[in-house]
């Protein structure tokens, strides 16, 4: 198992670029099974989690060719029906929590699917029921085979209709619409997921020859088509990198340029970063953050304490509270953290209270942190990454923290963010990998 040997106090300088947007891929990635044809997507990060799905496209049968850095052909012609009902499919699946958008798209492909619960972070109860449900509203089946552990869909004409969906899942919406755009007539999605990376696989859709209109609002109409053909796609900016970026700049007091971060698609997160008191200058579509020896939390126009809570879009993206987080506990003031989403993911906090940090974890899901204004650093610390989102916060205190940290378990931020370390670096950064 790596590590990360973290040696903090060192100033950030220079500039840096975002990936490709995780999230995104995971999407995209699972749209190349619903068509024959050849479909090239463009600024692929080198990551685990995106590496792992393209090895299992590669398991099931479809072609991969990599054209140069981050740009891969996808070709799903013929795809192995034997390996998809297999124990190794099985087991692939239950280790990438994103292989779960798989079953839109061989639904809608095969008319069946078998699938084993999938994995991911340790971050708490992910259900299912939204992909579930909006599978049998197509008209699929679905029964758990207890030998196997796994579920067994069934769906070889999946209809349109209209659907309410319990909650506005990024992933259950994908998926959904990736199973209704070759399902027969009309389906319309309300309450539907709008981030930025789902409008861009309905683009991906479009392009392919799909009829997705609505796209950008939580009303999704989806008229079905005979068949989908190639076409070409390129990636986002991960705005997570892109908020991670920031948060280093502003706790270690350095000034930091942010290459190419697609402004527009940013939505509501540089504000919030600017609510903590940091400076966020634009310039063409980049970001520069000013070295800033304070920056003072807002409160509420009432005077209360400010609470910085996730929502789904355009509120701020509950992956970006953990940096929020860290950032806050060195500033000038107080700020109530509210994780609404996952109940496992606030516990973290227990390595920043080794560190010095000062925090009340009110319950799992709320956290007051009062900031200690840069005048008590923080502490090294010995710590083990349980999440992508908390590994990445923990690499941020290390930075800021007087000694050399270590970060174990950071296979958790692998699955996340490309070469981060020579990335970081690269721009005064002092971070080394132990095998």
């Amino acid at each position: 198992m790596a590590a990360f040997i973290v040696e903090g106090g060192h100033k950030l300088h220079g500039s840096i670029t975002p990936q490709g947007a995780k999230n995104e891929a995971l999407q995209v990635l699972c749209a190349v099974l619903l068509t024959q044809e050849t479909v090239v997507i463009n600024n692929l990060p080198n990551i685990l989690d995106v590496n792992n799905l393209i090895d299992l496209l590669a398991s099931i049968g479809v072609r991969v060719e990599k054209l140069s850095k981050g740009t891969y052909a996808f070709t799903a012609r013929e795809l192995d029906t034997a390996y998809l009902q297999s124990k190794d499919f099985l087991k692939k699946c239950n280790k990438l929590r994103g292989s779960v958008m798989l079953i839109g798209p061989l639904l809608a492909r095969l008319g069946a699917v078998t699938y084993a619960k999938p994995g991911g972070d340790k971050i708490g109860r992910r259900r299912l029921d939204t992909h579930f449900q909006g599978m049998v509203n197509l008209g699929a089946t679905f029964r758990y085979d207890q030998d196997l552990l796994a579920y067994r869909f069934e769906g070889k004409h999946l209809k349109g209709t209209y659907m309410l969906l319990d909650e506005a899942s990024v992933t259950g919406t994908a998926n959904i619409i990736m199973a209704s755009v070759l399902a027969e007539g009309t389906t319309t999605i309300y309450n539907a997921a709008c981030e930025p990376y789902l409008q861009q696989l309905c683009k991906l859709l479009n392009a392919m020859g799909a009829k997705i209109s609505g796209v950008g609002s939580n009303l999704l109409t989806i008229e079905g088509v005979k068949t989908l053909h190639g076409a070409q796609h390129t990636l986002l900016p991960d705005m997570i990198e892109v908020g991670s970026f920031i948060g280093m700049a502003a706790i270690t007091g350095s000034e930091l340029r942010i290459c190419h971060v697609g402004y527009k698609d940013l939505g509501i997160i540089p504000d919030a970063f600017r609510r903590l008191g940091i400076r966020i200058d634009v310039e063409g579509d980049d970001i520069i953050v000013p070295a800033q020896d304070h920056y003072q939390i807002d409160s509420f126009l009432d005077g209360s304490i400010l609470t910085v809570a996730d929502a789904p879009w355009p509120g701020l993206t509950p992956d970006l509270l953990s940096v929020i987080l860290v950032v806050a506990t060195q500033a000038r003031g107080s700020v109530l953290i509210h994780q609404k989403m996952f109940e496992s993911r606030l516990f973290f906090v227990d390595n920043l209270l080794s560190m010095g940090a000062q925090i009340i974890l009110c319950d799992p899901h709320r956290a007051v942190v009062i900031g200690h204004d840069h005048t008590r650093q923080l502490k090294h610390n010995n710590m083990t990454s349980p999440d992508i989102r908390a590994g990445i916060a923990m690499l941020i205190a290390a930075m800021s923290a007087e000694g050399t940290s270590k970060i174990d378990h950071i296979d958790q931020i692998d699955r996340g963010y490309e070469n981060i370390e020579e990335r970081l670096n690269a721009i005064g950064a002092h971070i080394t990998r132990e095998e």
